[in-house]
């Protein structure tokens, strides 16, 4: 338990109610991060002995100390895996910036836009691409986010509402495949078994396997955005970001603050004839070099496949992989006479610069992760549920605590690793059950995802944000929503388990209805109360409203409609009414 208690709460949450209130996420990072330091250098009883708390405050540099200390220590964390995070997230940028230089974004736009119509297609393409990058949510999110933003700029889908639609298939697909996620668990699961010291239990694999019907959020998270891009429904402020992009033909709102402007920081492409092979041709390379190298990492001789991708370095890989996408630009780039090594070496560069905003959100969101770490915030969480738990309640309770750590700490993976320990050893000796281990294993995944996808300090948010060209805040803000919909639904499904104990098989598509009841409900009651429509094209605007051509239109006669603040580009929404 920690010895500041609830004051140990004071730092993240100052960050988060801050980040949302201001909507300026670095500045709510910095002051959370220096109130923890503020705290730990005072002491966790500023009433005890006010002089001395506040000579220590003075002697720490008004806690600057510790708060420099946790930033320098959050960019070498976790033996350098904050590090290599940094590495291919600029790495990254600098490929996305090669595709851009090489004409790739127009080539795919164009090329989309031949067979996507409608933002239903482009929603549903975005959704299926996120599904299939199962293997690793920050390449998911660097992906996918990457090739469908220009897309889905012409659709006049709005930047929330594609980050949206990133953010929630990435990590909840990695949690049910295999994958770094998965990796990471079986091994907490290996060593939390380890010390329970039974002769007879089974594999950390096999407790994975009984464990997903019950990583319930997850699932039903990934659910939950299929209905929403097949219904077109929206709620919440997600309703008013999609009116604002299909009424007015801006994707962003005026005062935000996209995560990353590739044209505003780049200018237009060098290339003057846009090639499909300038994009697909780099994040094929990607995703093969990061695949082999996953492999390559995990492998001994003797091991298995499996055995392979499970002991897998990923952050390793993916460096590889966004290093080998910049050399593919490089080679691409002389290949077609569009550019030289040196305007690539520039092009290299500039693409650093488009990303770090994103990097230092990432290290102030991983400096608040220090701060809970030397403040001992999980303990306390964990600590303070465990003291009133009934088995029936264990599943349900797990996960609203990795909830509110993921939620407060920023991070899914340090939620996974303060309360896997904790939770397995607390259900097996309230139930010497594998069932309910394998239950709470699921649901700590499921607590973990839930409190990423509605904390502005997350890491995932950070880059789904990031590679979706959206404010960070209005991601949050707007998938806020769906995610708490997910949440209550997953959290009453595994209550009814715990207590009647009925197969969590039945109780998923009980869900799954229970999710689009809700949609269709929670939509038109909130449509009513705004005085608009529940789905947002229903509202369109017509040609005498608006003569500007189609964007649509535009994009495929060479011309290219401005989508920023300043916009007023429509698309034909012939196809789109209903």
């Amino acid at each position: 338990m920690s010895e500041f208690g609830a004051l140990s709460l004071l730092p993240p949450l100052l960050a988060i109610v801050l980040a949302i209130i201001t909507r300026k996420a670095v500045l709510s990072l910095f002051l959370g991060i220096w109130s923890g330091g503020i705290l730990y250098a005072g002491g966790p009883d500023p009433l005890a002995d006010p002089v001395a708390w506040g000579e220590g405050v003075v002697a720490s540099g008004f806690g600057l100390v510790p708060t420099f200390d946790w930033v320098v220590g959050a960019i070498i964390a976790d033996d350098g895996f904050h590090a290599q995070i940094i590495l291919f997230t600029l790495l990254l940028g600098s490929g996305v910036a090669m595709i851009w230089n090489l004409g790739g974004s127009y080539a795919v736009r164009d090329w989309a836009l031949s067979k996507l119509d409608t933002q239903r297609q482009a929603g549903a393409t975005t959704f299926a691409l996120g599904i299939l990058m199962f293997f690793d949510d920050y390449a998911n999110s660097a992906i996918v986010g990457s090739t469908m933003k220009d897309v889905s700029d012409q659709l006049l889908v709005s930047r929330e509402k594609l980050s949206y639609i990133v953010d929630s298939t990435a990590a909840p697909i990695a949690t049910l495949a295999i994958s770094s996620w998965v990796a990471f668990q079986l091994g907490l699961i290996a060593d939390a078994y380890d010390d329970l010291g039974l002769e007879d239990h089974p594999s950390a694999f096999e407790v994975f396997l009984n464990s997903i019907p019950f990583n319930m959020y997850a699932i039903l998270a990934i659910v939950m955005v299929g209905i929403v891009v097949a219904t077109r429904r929206d709620y919440g402020e997600m309703l008013d970001a999609e009116h604002r992009s299909w009424g007015t033909g801006k994707v962003y709102r005026d005062d935000a603050q996209p995560m990353q402007d590739v044209e505003a920081d780049l200018g237009e492409p060098a290339a003057t004839n846009p090639r499909l092979v300038n994009f697909f041709a780099p994040v094929a390379v990607l995703i093969a070099v990061t695949l082999g190298a996953a492999l390559l990492t995990g492998y001994e001789p003797g091991a298995s496949l499996f055995d392979a991708v499970t002991e897998a370095d990923y952050a390793v890989a993916l460096i590889y992989g966004s290093f080998a996408m910049v050399v593919s630009g490089f080679v691409l780039g002389k290949a077609y006479d569009i550019f030289g090594v040196g305007e690539a070496t520039d092009t290299t560069i500039n693409g650093f610069g488009i990303m770090l905003t994103a990097v230092s959100i990432l290290v102030l969101a991983w400096g608040i992760g220090e701060v809970v770490s030397a403040l001992e915030t999980g303990d306390y969480v964990a600590g303070f549920v465990g003291e009133f738990l009934p088995a029936e309640l264990l599943p349900a309770a797990v996960l609203l605590t990795a909830a509110f750590i993921a939620f407060s700490t920023g991070t899914s993976w340090g939620t996974m690793a303060i309360l896997t320990p904790i939770a397995i050893p607390v259900a097996w000796g309230l139930t010497n059950d594998h069932t309910v281990v394998a239950a709470v294993v699921g649901t700590i995944f499921s607590g973990a995802i839930f409190g990423d996808h509605s904390s502005p300090i997350s890491d995932t948010s950070v880059l789904s944000a990031t590679f979706t060209g959206a404010d960070l805040i209005d991601h949050v803000r707007t998938q806020l929503y769906y995610a708490v919909t997910v949440g209550v639904v997953a959290t009453v499904l595994l209550l009814v388990w715990g207590v009647f104990r009925i197969s969590p098989l039945i109780l998923l598509p009980i869900g799954v209805v229970v999710l689009v009841a809700l949609v269709y409900g929670l939509s038109e009651l909130d449509a009513r109360r705004k005085g608009v429509e529940p789905v947002a094209v229903t509202g369109a605007r017509t040609e005498a409203d608006d003569p500007v051509k189609p964007a649509a239109e535009a994009s495929r006669d060479g011309t290219s409609p401005d989508t920023g603040p300043d916009a007023e580009a429509s698309v034909d929404d012939s196809d789109e009414r209903e």
